[in-house]
């Protein structure tokens, strides 16, 4: 008899966006031993000689990475694991740094011909001084995931020393036209695209934008899949992702976000599809009960079991 594969689940880590990372990990690594994995699970804190000598004493057949932003979503623990010729899952080294650096991204995307919000990097010494763009835009960190640290400066506002002051994502950021319109979704798996959800905040709560609570707290958001917008535009948003996670060279499972600008496309029978501008690409979609790539998943037929699964069919080293 065939003794199971041996999969390690990396969760936890140090970014913002830990908790997250933990609900992805528990859900992911009771899956996998459902799915006749023999699993273990490490919970990735600051001491990386710890990490290596737990996968060096243990060594795994696969390493299935649940970590969420910096160190394990930004090309880190991938190069480690490829120093160590583990397979792991998701994007390799160059995808998963140049995802994360959303400034890079940009720029990636925009010469591959794909839509972006205009936009620049300024220094944040410099933001309380005057309105990089005309209002409204939206200022957000190079290197966080989850919407974490996005705020929206609306005209106006006297805000921006406030939110200089409080800024702990480095020395610059990014600033964007804001795109109004809706929050559309697409989840891909290899070279297929699953579907498009629709994301709209929960108007009860107090999110002005599809921000790290509005995705993660109960009834945060609502999620409508198959997003209910143009065919025209749906059919597109499935391309785009596609195209997306090609320039950025991803591998196994990716999420595209986008906004979706429909608010001057009239109604009825002759309305127009709308605009569609990438957001950003997440090498690293959530695997928690309220995450989109699994809500996807379910929708085309592929349970969670069966997509963590994938996932691990599809982990590869990149040395």
């Amino acid at each position: 008899m065939t003794a199971p594969r041996k999969i390690t689940v990396l969760m936890g880590g140090l970014s913002a966006e830990r908790r997250v990372s933990l609900s992805s990990g528990a859900g992911i690594s009771a899956a996998l031993r459902e799915e006749g994995f023999d699993v273990r699970v490490i919970d990735a804190g600051p001491d990386l000689g710890a990490i290596v000598a737990d996968l060096t004493d243990h060594r795994p057949d696969v390493v299935f990475n649940a970590l969420h932003g910096r160190f394990g979503e930004d090309g880190s623990i991938q190069g480690v694991l490829d120093w160590m010729n583990i397979p792991y899952t998701h994007s390799g080294v160059r995808a998963s740094a140049l995802a994360m650096d959303k400034a890079a991204a940009r720029t990636t995307l925009r010469a591959a011909g794909l839509p972006v919000a205009e936009g620049r990097v300024i220094d944040i010494a410099d933001f309380p001084s005057a309105d990089p763009l005309p209002a409204p835009y939206v200022i957000k960190p190079l290197n966080e995931g989850s919407s974490v640290g996005v705020e929206i400066v609306r005209p106006g506002s006297n805000r921006r020393a406030a939110i200089a002051a409080a800024w702990t994502y480095g020395p610059r950021a990014l600033v964007e036209t804001f795109i109004p319109g809706r929050e559309i979704t697409v989840g891909v798996l290899g070279d297929r695209a699953l579907t498009a959800t629709d994301i709209t905040p929960n108007p009860s709560q107090t999110h002005e934008f599809y921000d790290y609570d509005a995705k993660y707290g109960d009834d945060g958001s609502h999620h409508q899949l198959p997003a209910r917008i143009h065919p025209d535009a749906f059919a597109r948003a499935l391309e785009l992702a596609v195209a997306a996670h090609r320039a950025i060279g991803c591998s196994g499972a990716s999420r595209t976000d986008f906004r979706y600008d429909d608010t001057s496309c009239g109604d009825g029978p002759d309305r127009r599809p709308g605009r569609l501008v990438v957001l950003e690409v997440n090498t690293q979609p959530g695997m928690t009960p309220t995450s989109l790539l699994p809500e996807q998943a379910a929708h085309c037929g592929i349970s969670y079991g069966a997509l963590c699964r994938w996932m691990v069919e599809h982990a590869t080293c990149r040395t």
